[in-house]
């Protein structure tokens, strides 16, 4: 039995636009919410919610019968921490703050077994085989990885032409907060400069035959990133979007 089809890598590759959110309360029940409501993708954050191995694991068994493909987010795209979340079951992973193509070849080598890769040969007993059901897992593995770099500095967007020669790279993440910051915009990437720079690069990403990707939080945002041509589109928070209802409602009834 092979490892199961990367639907999501597939759908990339075929250019179809894929709907995402962002998960950051670190919790399965929040998870299994999410998975019902009909996005494409769901990141479990391990970069800035309180996520630790096991919550992306309960997040991972949560999202197992829904049709929403978890994309896991690791602090920091370290060997072992990506051997861990892919041993767990993830097989989309996001990793922040990629600056080089050193960097980004390091990411690929992490997420392949050897001769092509350094990843550990020891999931027999872990989840990404059914526990040793997935039979023939370990020679069909590789392939059905997607490895998605996140570009989110001036460094990164000054090496991304050289990060998309980068063979293994499926898509490239614009971190729009990360980047207006480090242009000196602090956290304004609705600025008329910070908009020019992701469209550029949002274009980039798409002329070198990989998927460009990229988060919006308000209408606005969004619809300017999908004029962009963004394909795996994040188009919301799950905090900002309990926060922001529950906030509304309570200010609805307050003033009656």
């Amino acid at each position: 039995m092979p490892a199961p089809k990367n639907t999501f890598k597939q759908a990339l590759a075929e250019g179809k636009r894929q709907i995402g959110c962002w998960l950051c309360f670190a919790e399965a029940s929040t998870a299994e919410i999410m998975g019902t409501c009909g996005f494409d993708w769901l990141v479990i954050d391990g970069e800035h919610a309180p996520n630790d191995i096991r919550s992306i694991r309960d997040q991972l068994m949560a999202l197992a019968n829904s049709t929403s493909h978890p994309v896991v987010r690791l602090p920091v795209g370290e060997t072992w921490m990506i051997k861990q979340v892919l041993d767990a079951g993830a097989q989309t992973i996001l990793v922040p703050i990629v600056e080089s193509a050193a960097q980004a070849r390091e990411l690929v080598r992490a997420c392949h077994y050897p001769p092509k890769g350094v990843r550990g040969v020891g999931a027999t007993a872990a989840r990404a085989t059914g526990f040793g059901t997935v039979s023939d897992y370990i020679q069909t593995a590789d392939q059905e990885i997607c490895l998605l770099v996140q570009v989110e500095n001036r460094a990164g967007i000054a090496a991304l032409d050289e990060i998309l020669e980068v063979e293994g790279i499926d898509g490239v993440f614009i971190g729009p907060a990360d980047l207006s910051t480090d242009l000196g915009f602090q956290g304004n990437s609705a600025h008329p400069e910070v908009r020019a720079v992701i469209a550029n690069a949002l274009h980039r990403i798409k002329a070198a035959g990989k998927a460009p990707g990229i988060l919006g939080t308000t209408e606005e945002a969004t619809q300017s990133y999908a004029d962009m041509g963004a394909q795996f589109l994040a188009v919301g928070l799950d905090v900002m979007i309990l926060a922001r209802n529950a906030r509304e409602l309570a200010a609805h009834w307050k003033a009656k």
